[in-house]
């Protein structure tokens, strides 16, 4: 028997929530894993957008033809790369991110007001578990007899504690969500925001400046939105001050009194340093001067071997060096038009208290905090980041207001994005079929004749440079 489009929905989100689950909970996770959860997710997608029509508009013409744009671009600039299976792998996961952001776009649009209390109720189990693995992980250590704590050592499921602060940035700002909201009980904001507390805590305790950027950029947007993004900021700003008492608590004052020496404190990463990022920004501005127009071909910073890193952490720059200045123009133009299209409908239902309304100035928050701190790090590159940039893009799309509403998707138009989904998501599988079974022996054999070092990209082991 035929299953309803309720049904499908209902499949393909408990299916996303776990593998959301395994690749960000597991203790075993890492950026391989999270690649593979990726690709399986945008499977379901593709698997899910086939089996229904498009409901309303999700798109206008501009930017539909935007988007056009950058795939012809894309295509003749992977064909003429030093290594094109490799440029059309990074396509296929610009086109499988797509599918991502259509799917939730459809699935938000079919099931309604219902499912955006369901993303909420995944953020915070997400959060939660992270919160617990991390709290647990550092009892251990003070009931041990171990006299020295590396904070990083707490984080787990991530190959980078950067990794773990970009996952935080979308976080954090959905996590204040039932704070906004009239109805929840006062019980039920004080769990919500003690969790959003401890989630601040493991922020600051992280290190990561990139989230601290985000996040503050972030806030300073939501400032001029009205009463409801200065609550929200309030509440941002409560949190991090009780987050930043429980880092001092559990840090200093616990840490002291049971004797142990806490490396690597939060106020030594409260520089200007660039961490390394200098000399892979001018190698990615080197290759723009040298291929301005088609770039070196998608991934291909990552064919020009360094000690540093298989990408550039600036999403600007990595977009220009590899696909070509005009395919990074057309891209910031979108950007900007569609977080621009979200801030005029935010400014015009600032007075809202609509759940609808509420979330849409969360995910709002998480989109710009995501955005400033892919300026520094490579949000744009990991598996995680990305899944989460496609949900949080699609679920703005189905809570767009459109002014002038258009007709729905032309049919040809969707056989199109159909076919180029399927491509796209069957070379990743391909992919990931071909080099899964033997990716732990290519690790050891990079890091045998390599500094000590991974460098992700597509895979940990992200150099493509043969």
């Amino acid at each position: 028997m035929a299953l309803s489009i309720q049904q499908r929905g209902s499949v393909f989100l408990v299916t996303v929530v776990c593998l959301l689950v395994v690749g960000i909970c597991a203790p075993f996770s890492g950026h391989d894993l999270q690649r593979a959860m990726q690709i399986a997710i945008g499977a379901c997608a593709v698997l899910y957008g086939l089996s229904i029509v498009p409901v309303g508009q999700l798109l206008d013409r501009p930017t539909a033809l935007g988007l056009i744009l950058i795939i012809v671009l894309g295509l003749v600039s992977s064909m003429l790369a030093h290594q094109p299976l490799w440029a059309l792998a990074e396509m296929a996961l610009f086109v499988s991110c797509g599918s991502i952001a259509v799917a939730f776009a459809l699935l938000r649009r079919q099931g309604g007001e219902p499912l955006d209390r369901a993303l909420v109720m995944v953020v915070v189990l997400l959060c939660l578990i992270k919160s617990i693995q991390y709290l647990y992980a550092g009892t251990l250590v003070f009931i041990s007899a171990e006299r020295a704590l590396d904070p990083d050592l707490l984080l787990s499921g991530f190959s980078n504690k950067r990794f773990y602060g970009q996952f935080q940035t979308f976080t954090l700002p959905l996590l204040a969500l039932p704070l906004l909201i009239p109805v929840i009980s006062r019980p039920l904001k004080g769990a919500v925001f003690a969790l959003l507390c401890v989630w601040w805590m493991i922020a600051i305790a992280g290190g990561t400046r990139g989230t601290w950027l985000g996040m503050c950029v972030a806030a300073g947007v939501l400032a001029v939105l009205g009463a409801s993004g200065r609550r929200w900021l309030g509440w941002q700003l409560a949190a991090m001050f009780g987050g930043l008492l429980l880092y001092w608590l559990v840090f200093a004052v616990v840490a002291d009194y049971l004797g142990v020496e806490v490396s690597k404190s939060a106020s030594d990463r409260l520089t200007t340093s660039l961490s390394g990022r200098g000399p892979i920004w001018w190698q990615a501005w080197h290759m723009i001067v040298e291929c301005p127009w088609l770039g070196f071909g998608p991934m291909h910073f990552a064919d020009i071997a360094n000690e540093i890193a298989a990408h550039p952490h600036q999403a600007i720059l990595q977009w220009a060096s590899e696909w070509g200045v005009p395919s990074a123009l057309c891209v910031v133009a979108l950007a900007w038009r569609g977080g621009w299209a979200t801030f005029s409908v935010l400014r015009e239902r600032a007075l809202s208290n609509t759940r609808a309304d509420l979330l849409r100035l969360c995910l709002f928050a998480a989109l710009v905090g995501a955005l400033v701190q892919s300026m520094v790090d490579g949000v744009m590159v990991m598996p995680n980041s990305q899944v989460w940039l496609a949900l949080v893009v699609g679920w703005l799309m189905a809570l767009h207001v459109w002014k002038n509403p258009g007709t729905a998707a032309l049919p040809l138009a969707w056989a199109a994005w159909k076919v180029l989904s399927v491509l796209a998501v069957g070379l990743l599988v391909f992919i990931a079929a071909r080099d899964v079974p033997h990716i732990k022996q290519a690790q050891q054999q990079y890091l045998g004749t390599h500094v000590d070092l991974l460098q992700p990209r597509f895979w940990a082991q992200g150099v493509i440079a043969r």
